[in-house]
């Protein structure tokens, strides 16, 4: 009898031990939580970074604390968002919001779904990003070996012509010179429509070069339009959406290969999570840039679905010389209802 009590007593006491040193861990794990950083080039308060902090928020909350994530904005840890990239290469961040253009010199398949004039809508835009044709491309980034994951996608708008006189027609665009982006398929755009793209001008410098007779105009989403102040000097915005290039949320993968698979899987479905609120968020920005546009001048076109239609011809021959490689990609995107 006094053995059967004495190892009960050792189970007892062994279990207590057993909680003591579980609890002792659960006290570690809380006091000394992993900390991990990511950069963001937008401003705090823009919608890719209130999207950023959600996803820190909810990391936070649904490890139990195990894991921080600390949002840098206004590119305070990289300087431009490939510096960015470089440094989920290394391990030196954890994550990062880039466009996709920024992800594509890394990850070549993302051209493919940064073509002029290849969506519809909006709508059509989130059907491709969110079905067979968007995971693959987010699966893509991981397989790739570039030592990069996709997370998600962010919205940021489309880009559009905004110019001194109106634009109804491809007609209407010849002649004018429109300040782009230093890409080789902005350019060919540019010159598909009879226009001349611009390029060497930064964003703040856009107002000065229409006044001195420099450019004509230029294009960007609603946003920057706004913020910048280039309706005073450009009032005609043209809703010509010739351009719809998403966002990306990517972490590194050596960051991630360092942590719990468990809260690897939490961190990639919460970012998922965040795509609706930072659409969300982009559409209230859009909204308002758009409404504070028009109280100070700015005069909205909106295309007819036949004066969309003609753009979108013209870009023949920007597919037939940069999409060749792209084809079958761009055909699956056309096809999507």
């Amino acid at each position: 009898m006094k053995n059967i009590i004495y190892n009960l007593f050792a189970v007892i006491s062994f279990a207590a031990v057993l909680t003591s040193c579980h609890n002792k861990n659960a006290a570690t794990i809380k006091k000394h939580p992993v900390t991990l950083r990511l950069s963001e080039n937008h401003a705090a308060g823009y919608p890719t970074a209130l999207a950023d902090e959600e996803f820190a928020r909810l990391v936070e909350e649904q490890t139990e604390g195990r894991i921080i994530i600390e949002v840098r904005e206004g590119g305070a840890l990289a300087q431009n968002e490939n510096d960015a990239i470089e440094g989920l290469k290394t391990g030196d961040l954890a994550f990062t919001r880039v466009s996709a253009s920024s992800a594509a010199a890394f990850v070549d398949q993302i051209n493919a779904i940064q073509f002029p004039y290849l969506y519809r809508s909006s709508e059509h835009m989130w059907k491709v990003l969110n079905g067979s044709i968007g995971q693959q491309i987010l699966e893509g980034i991981e397989k790739s070996g570039s030592g990069l994951v996709g997370l998600c996608f962010y919205d940021a708008g489309s880009r559009n012509f905004y110019v001194t006189k109106p634009v109804h027609s491809v007609k209407d665009m010849k002649g004018l010179r429109i300040r782009i982006l230093n890409n080789p398929i902005m350019i060919d755009m540019c010159e598909a429509l009879g226009a001349k793209g611009v390029v060497g001008l930064n964003m703040t410098e856009i107002r000065g070069a229409i006044e001195k007779g420099i450019i004509d105009g230029a294009e960007n989403n609603f946003p920057s339009y706004q913020s910048n102040g280039d309706y005073s000097i450009a009032p005609y915005f043209v809703l010509d959406s010739h351009t719809r290039v998403p966002e990306i949320l990517i972490a590194s993968k050596k960051v991630l290969d360092r942590l719990a698979p468990e809260d690897v899987e939490i961190i990639k479905k919460i970012a998922k999570h965040t795509q609706d609120y930072e659409i969300q968020k982009w559409k209230e920005r859009e909204g308002l840039s758009e409404r504070i546009s028009k109280q100070n001048g700015c005069q909205v076109i909106e295309l007819t679905s036949e004066e969309y239609s003609e753009f979108q011809d013209a870009m023949a021959p920007v597919y037939e010389k940069h999409g060749s490689k792209y084809m079958s990609i761009i055909n699956a995107i056309r096809a999507v209802n």
